[in-house]
């Protein structure tokens, strides 16, 4: 299982990480690559077709993401 999330990285560099109760405990790797080392190099035209090749899965970890703040009430 690969989940992707994009973050802005505080000039403090420290992230708090909340995983995802899909993901099992235990070891993970996690890689950082800097949006500017992705969009180098890409049209306008390829960046729009990524953006809607990965739409419905935003979509879908958005809505998951939502409802377990629901859940927290």
């Amino acid at each position: 299982m690969t989940i992707i999330q994009t973050v802005e990285i505080p000039a403090s560099r420290r992230l708090i990480i909340d995983v995802p109760r899909e993901i099992p405990a235990g070891r993970t790797i996690l890689a950082f690559t800097p949006v500017s080392a992705i969009r180098e190099g890409m049209s306008e035209a390829q960046e729009i077709e990524l953006i809607n090749r990965n739409a419905e899965r935003l979509k879908q970890e958005t809505l998951d993401v939502l409802s377990f703040q629901s859940l927290d009430i």
